[in-house]
């Protein structure tokens, strides 16, 4: 299992009971945390792990001289691979915010999947590098691959792995690409939404030719200053007939991308240039209308219920907001 976040609270604890009593009865466990994700909590959740016997590891430590120069450098990525046949993964992180059962506090709405099949593979391949950069381990052997894995539909699916390595800019030319040949429709869901002018101009472009782009985003974001920023972005979107919808209540952190309800796209990256080009992120692209359809349905549900963003409204915002929105821009490559 890898995690960008792993609170030590209860939804936390319930998974390193979980994970401990897995060790005890002799299963292979293996954890990987991103290091500042890790600092999240006062107490690291890996000590709590190590404690119940789990093999833990951290990906590039900021405080180590092998990669302090890199420490600017996320492991976003959220995977869970259970006997090489069953994998879960998109953008959820493991904190007590996304059990909206439990009316928490600062509730987090989310979407996980579960992927069985042959890319579960190709899942584990991207977990077993990074714990291998991490620890010098190699997971290799049936414990880790099955000699066979049935397949489980008849989708067409593929990891997409980014990162600022190898696989630098993946993500960014897939979404590029996948704007570009739009035909109908383009519907996006991702709680931070600051694209670069490259794809800034493939949506323009894309509304221009008469595709219908839809952006859902949060009302109140939990990083404010990446609201300000997207707001003062997004006025030239609007303005060329791109629709941005604010949603109410609970933050969505879902990251979700559909093209003319066949082609989707879900995983860890979100559309701002951190996660382009700076972060480690794990996507999973899917050819399937069925599945592309039950997507749109989702976030259309939530566009009847959100307000969509006026050009007016943009350009009669106050002196002082401009300004801060303008100043928070500046920072996009970092946000």
């Amino acid at each position: 299992m890898c995690s960008y976040i792993f609170d030590r609270d209860p939804a936390g604890l319930e998974f390193a009971e979980a994970l401990g009593a897995a060790a005890a009865r002799g299963v292979q466990v293996r954890v990987l945390l991103d290091d500042i994700g890790a600092h999240y909590s006062f107490w690291p959740m890996d000590w709590t792990l190590k404690k119940k016997g789990v093999r833990t590891a951290r990906f590039l430590p900021v405080f180590s001289m092998r990669s302090v120069h890199l420490m600017n450098l996320r492991l976003h990525r959220k995977l869970l691979i259970v006997d090489g046949r069953t994998a879960f993964t998109g953008g959820m992180n493991i904190r007590q915010g996304n059990r909206l059962s439990t009316a928490p506090k600062r509730a987090i709405r989310d979407v996980q999947f579960r992927v069985q099949g042959p890319v579960v593979g190709g899942l584990q391949d991207v977990f077993v590098e990074d714990w291998g950069y991490s620890t010098r381990e190699v997971l290799q052997g049936e414990d880790w691959y099955p000699k066979e894995i049935p397949s489980a539909g008849k989708m067409i699916c593929r990891p997409v792995v980014d990162g600022p390595d190898s696989h630098m800019e993946t993500v960014r030319l897939l979404l590029q690409g996948a704007a570009a040949s739009a035909r109908k429709s383009l519907l996006i869901c991702t709680p931070y939404f600051l694209p670069d002018p490259i794809l800034t101009a493939a949506l323009n472009v894309a509304a221009l030719r008469g595709v219908r782009v839809q952006v859902l985003v949060p009302e109140h974001n939990n990083l404010p200053w990446c609201h300000w920023a997207m707001q003062g972005s997004i006025q030239e979107l609007v303005k060329n007939g791109c629709e941005v919808y604010f949603a109410p209540g609970d933050f969505d952190h879902s990251k979700l991308f559909v093209v003319d309800q066949t082609w989707s796209l879900f995983g860890s990256s979100n559309w701002d240039e951190r996660s382009m080009r700076l972060n480690f992120e794990l996507n999973v692209e899917c050819y399937d209308p069925e599945l592309a359809t039950h997507l749109s349905r989702r976030i259309s549900e939530r566009l009847l219920l959100s307000r969509r963003v006026g050009l007016a409204e943009l350009e009669s915002l106050s002196f002082f907001v401009r300004v801060r929105d303008g100043f928070a821009r500046l920072f996009v490559p970092y946000l």
